[in-house]
């Protein structure tokens, strides 16, 4: 298919640049695959659109302050880098920006006191630095970094608000640089209704990264690619799932994260496998989706790979649908935006 098809008109006054008053008072849109209709509700109404027997299945990752800003200590330029992973103690992988050229052995000089020495220059404008500080990395991150909030948030920086509200209220996994936006709108309360009605909820793990959200410049879908990501699905949590489905329930995802992840981990028969590790599945049009009956996800950007996803489960002009719909009737797109539910 072509990535044109994958394009919308999304008004700027529709990006949504700061969360909803209230978590669960995002708005809702819900999809119905068997009869191509869209309903309009609230978050809050979730619950109600469950049934007893499924299985909701959410990513426990944490936002990391990934974001780091400092200054050359060789040049006093302005420099800015985003936290990645750590390939050993205290020696990160970032992405960087600055003028000029810097060089193996320089120092960064973090705002707020952190050192960084250059260790090496990799592919893609990535560097390996050292942290000049032996403290854990997440405690060295929690102390200098900011919230790396997504580029379409044309704000200076982080605010204490996004520090609680670009977060799920059940991560638990520190290792993500982006928020699996989907889960922002649950509260403890919408669990615990949930739970009582026998709807089971289970974690697994995708640590996202820069290149999740990254737009597709190739003319085809398919020749697109996605950068690894770390995931892991537990051998208990595989057990549950497999139990929920042979009894009939369905697999409820939270966000494209918990998809992928989901989908990563299933075989042809749709029996789920447990599995830690690396994963760049990509799924589009033409690739069947086996782990997932039932999806909860945020509106994505044109031409982006979670666009893609969606439409592979719902299929591509029922999304098209939809989208326009969001768009009519002023949904708040991206991370801080309203939810769909596709049933």
């Amino acid at each position: 298919m072509h990535t044109h098809d994958f394009d919308f008109h999304l008004p700027n006054d529709l990006i949504a640049q700061h969360p909803a008053d209230r978590r669960d008072q995002s708005r809702l849109m819900v999809v119905h695959r068997d009869s191509g209709t869209i309903e309009h509700r609230v978050f809050a109404d979730v619950p109600d659109l469950l049934r007893t027997g499924d299985i909701l299945v959410r990513n426990d990752s944490k936002v990391v302050p990934a974001r780091l800003l400092g200054r050359r200590e060789a040049t006093g330029g302005r420099w800015e880098g985003l936290y990645l992973r750590e390939h050993d103690r205290n020696v990160w992988e970032l992405m960087t920006q600055t003028r000029g050229r810097p060089q193996p052995g320089e120092h960064i000089l973090i705002d707020g006191g952190l050192r960084l020495q250059l260790l090496e220059r990799l592919d893609d404008g990535h560097w390996l630095a050292r942290a000049l500080d032996l403290r854990p990395t997440f405690d060295l991150l929690d102390s200098y970094g900011h919230i790396p909030l997504p580029p379409y948030i044309h704000r200076e920086a982080d605010t204490p608000e996004d520090r609680e509200r670009y977060q799920t209220v059940y991560a638990s996994a520190p290792g993500s640089v982006a928020a699996p936006t989907a889960g922002l709108h649950f509260t403890g309360g919408i669990f615990d209704r949930i739970r009582s009605l026998d709807v089971e909820v289970a974690d697994l793990t995708l640590h996202v990264g820069p290149g999740t959200f990254r737009p597709i410049k190739a003319d085809r879908i398919e020749d697109h690619e996605l950068h690894a990501e770390w995931v892991s699905l537990s051998p208990a949590v595989s057990r549950r799932l497999n139990a929920r489905r042979s009894a009939g329930g369905r697999i409820v995802a939270v966000g494209t994260t918990a998809t992928r992840v989901l989908e990563t981990c299933v075989d042809e028969s749709g029996t789920f496998r447990p599995y830690t590790g690396q994963t760049n599945i990509y799924l589009h049009p033409g690739v069947p989706i086996r782990g997932v009956d039932s999806l909860i996800t945020n509106f994505h950007l044109p031409r982006s790979s979670l666009l893609v996803l969606v439409s592979a489960l719902a299929g591509v002009e029922l999304i098209r649908n939809a989208y326009a719909e969001a768009v009519h009737q002023r949904y708040r797109f991206y991370s801080y935006g309203d939810a769909m539910l596709i049933l």
